[in-house]
């Protein structure tokens, strides 16, 4: 009998190292699967939700609809890695309850043990979530939304449901969810701010069990095209000053600047219970002006040697999410990303910029660097793709600065195509505004709003005499704009028919002159 045990233990082994290899390998394979970006092998997801670290771990929950392509009853998928960039995916860690469905929320770990849960040498991780009930809302009822916890005591491998649930019953609010939960060293309390319709919510706990409501906010403040969702709310320190700001981030869908969901944040001060905007009331300020970087957060517990803002979003839109051209899965997360704020001194107003963090570099691979300056015009471009004798393929990194003190051109930048399909995906500078162009970049024709117009910042972003830096990273479906270190950028989907085999820098406006240009090729996740 134990031989026999350990001919099949044997046999098991064997089985999964054959199984893997191809399963990876189908995975690489699949015409949209990103390369450099988390997805779900199967299935549905959208929102990311519980991030936070823990003993060398990123974990990254996220809302997952285990059996279809589409959207449908929440779990919360789980997976975890070291670096943010490779991924373990672990088993399901929330599932539907009596309550309801597993909506968006966020996790913490509970260092001093405020809830009494600790059972052991780990302190306990702590879920925070919105528990939706689908029987109530199909009833008529509006308190359908509830506020639940969950806690861990073995690394967030697995999970138990308090039972005292709901922590935060429904006051009698249709839209009332996404809890995200800090500790508010000043007041020794947590603090939770999550989404009610037209504002923000903030309640405050001794120990993530009873909560008391504190304030409102943003009732006449920032965008309102849409219902808000998935809020976030952290300090940073304004970059060369030594001071902070609280940043709050509101989710809405419609609404973004160029159509369906998008983000916005408020730079302000908070004391524990009132947030206060610092900027006018009037303006408007977006994380990302793409049209696929939704309901991003941040993590919880960052080491504070560390110091980071790390912030991870859904790399979709409401408009299209559900018909997108991929088969076995939908949806995929952007690429991590750090945020910094800053203060204009001229206007005094913050912006939050974001910037691809730095454990992205352990996927460079043939990086080659151009030294010289070169021009373009209307009449000719420059090839990027056919250096080195490689092919051009995806992942890709691309890096250029343009020099606008010796240029002409209003409208230049970077274009992708594939001349035997006859798509073609640009993004660049109109008129100082950033672009990005999928009108005709491939499969479009899912959703008529998928690729019914070019996308825009909202402002004019650059000068006449300033240089301007590009930090671009292409993936099989995907494409994110970094522009000087972050000052704005924007998220993209694509849906290239076949692939596309060429890059150029163009003009199509006069000359413009560009240097300092690096191509990275960048080596799958998978």
């Amino acid at each position: 009998m134990k031989y026999g045990l350990l001919l099949l233990f044997a046999l098991t082994l064997i089985s999964c190292s054959k199984e893997q290899p191809a399963l990876v390998f189908e995975l690489q394979e699949e015409q949209y699967r990103p390369q450099i970006h988390f997805t779900p092998e199967a299935n549905w997801m959208n929102d990311p939700n519980g991030m936070v670290y823990y003993e060398d771990e990123y974990h990254l929950f996220y809302q997952y609809h285990p059996d279809s392509t589409v959207w449908g009853p929440m779990h919360w998928g789980h997976a975890v890695s070291k670096d943010m960039v490779t991924w373990e995916r672990l088993p399901i860690a929330l599932y539907p309850d009596s309550l309801g469905d597993i909506f968006s929320g966020s996790a913490v770990i509970d260092w001093k043990n405020t809830t009494g849960f600790q059972n052991g040498e780990h302190p306990p991780m702590v879920a925070i979530f919105t528990q939706h009930l689908m029987e109530g809302e199909r009833s008529g009822r509006i308190d359908f939304q509830t506020q639940g916890i969950a806690y861990s005591l073995d690394k967030g491998r697995t999970w138990t449901v308090y039972d005292g649930n709901p922590v935060i019953p429904n006051p009698g609010i249709k839209d009332f969810r996404d809890p995200k939960v800090i500790w508010h060293e000043e007041s020794e309390k947590w603090v939770m701010v999550f989404a009610a319709g037209d504002r923000i919510k903030f309640y405050t706990s001794p120990n993530l069990i009873d909560w008391q409501f504190e304030s409102d906010y943003g009732m006449e403040e920032g965008a309102h095209g849409g219902v808000w969702e998935c809020p976030d709310i952290f300090k940073l320190r304004i970059e060369g000053e030594d001071r902070e700001k609280w940043v709050l981030l509101v989710s809405i869908n419609p609404g973004a600047p160029n159509g369906g969901s998008g983000t916005q944040y408020f730079v302000g001060d908070f004391d524990g219970k009132t947030f206060t905007n610092s900027q006018y009331p009037e303006r408007t300020s977006w994380l990302d002006y793409g049209r696929d970087n939704y309901a991003g957060v941040t993590w919880s517990d960052i080491p504070e040697e560390d110091g980071r803002r790390l912030f991870i979003g859904w790399m979709s839109n409401w408009d299209y999410a559900q018909v997108v051209p991929t088969e076995e899965w939908r949806s995929a997360m952007t690429l991590p990303r750090s945020l910094h704020l800053k203060r204009n001194d001229q206007t005094g107003v913050y912006s939050v910029e974001s910037r691809p963090v730095k454990e992205l570099e352990s996927l460079e691979s043939d990086k080659i660097e151009m030294k010289y300056n070169a021009k373009v015009g209307k009449n000719n471009v420059y090839r990027f793709d056919q250096r080195n004798d490689k092919q051009f393929q995806l992942p890709y990194k691309l890096e250029v600065t343009f020099d606008l003190s010796e240029s002409s051109s209003k409208y230049f930048g970077v274009r992708l195509d594939n001349p035997e399909t006859g798509d073609v995906y640009e993004l660049g500078f109109k008129d100082g505004r950033l672009f990005s162009d999928r009108t005709k970049s491939g499969n479009t024709d899912f959703e008529e709003r998928f690729a019914k117009e070019i996308h825009y910042t909202q402002t004019r972003n650059i000068s006449d005499d300033q240089k301007v830096e590009l930090e671009v990273f292409f993936d099989h479906s995907s494409v994110e704009i970094f522009v000087n270190k972050g000052e704005f950028s924007m998220t993209e989907l694509y849906f290239p028919k076949q692939g596309y085999m060429r890059g150029m820098i163009f003009s199509k406006e006069g000359e413009v002159t560009f240097n300092g240009l690096t191509t990275t090729s960048l080596k799958s996740i998978w």
